[in-house]
C-alpha cells in the first residue's frame, strides 16, 4: 500500500507544500513530505499569500520550510506527484537506475481533464489552485 507520498514543484514554497499540508488534513495517518526540483526556496516557509490561502481553509502551513528534492526520494517514498511536466521531467531525469518509484503528475487525480497544476507564484490564483489540489487529493485518496 502507498504510505509515504511525496509532493513535489519548483521551489516548494506553493503547490507542493498546499498538497502536503491538505492531505496531511485529509489524511493525518500518512506519512506525507514536499520537495522542490530547485534549491532557490531552501529553508523557508511557504510563501505567504499561499499560506494565508490555505489557512481560509483550515490547513495550517506554517511549520513547513523548503527542501531540495534528492535521488535519495526516490528511496524514501512510495509515491512521488509531481506537479507539472516540467517537475516531472526533472524528477525523471534524477532517477537512479532500478528504481521502480512510481512518479505522477498529481492534477491528473482530480478527474478534471487537466494535467498540471498551475503555478499561483506566477497565476496569482491561490485560491484556483487550492481547490484542483483538495480535488486531486480526494482522488487520490479514492485510489489508495
Amino acid at each position: 500500500m502507498t504510505s509515504h507520498i511525496l509532493f513535489v514543484c519548483l521551489g516548494n514554497i506553493c503547490r507542493s507544500p498546499a498538497a502536503e499540508g491538505v492531505m496531511r488534513k485529509l489524511a493525518p495517518e500518512l506519512r506525507l513530505d514536499s520537495a522542490g526540483t530547485s534549491n532557490w526556496h531552501v529553508g523557508e516557509a511557504p510563501y505567504g499569500p499561499m499560506q494565508k490561502a490555505a489557512l481560509q481553509r483550515q490547513v495550517d502551513l506554517s511549520e513547513l520550510r523548503a527542501r531540495q528534492f534528492t535521488v535519495l526520494d526516490f528511496n524514501r517514498f512510495d509515491l512521488i506527484l509531481a506537479m507539472d511536466r516540467d517537475n516531472l521531467a526533472n524528477i525523471e531525469n534524477l532517477r537512479p537506475d532500478g528504481s521502480e518509484t512510481p512518479v505522477r503528475r498529481f492534477a491528473e487525480y482530480a478527474d478534471r481533464g487537466v494535467s498540471e497544476v498551475p503555478d499561483p507564484y506566477y497565476t496569482r490564483d491561490f485560491n484556483g489552485v487550492l481547490d484542483l489540489i483538495e480535488a486531486a487529493a480526494r482522488g487520490l485518496l479514492a485510489g489508495l
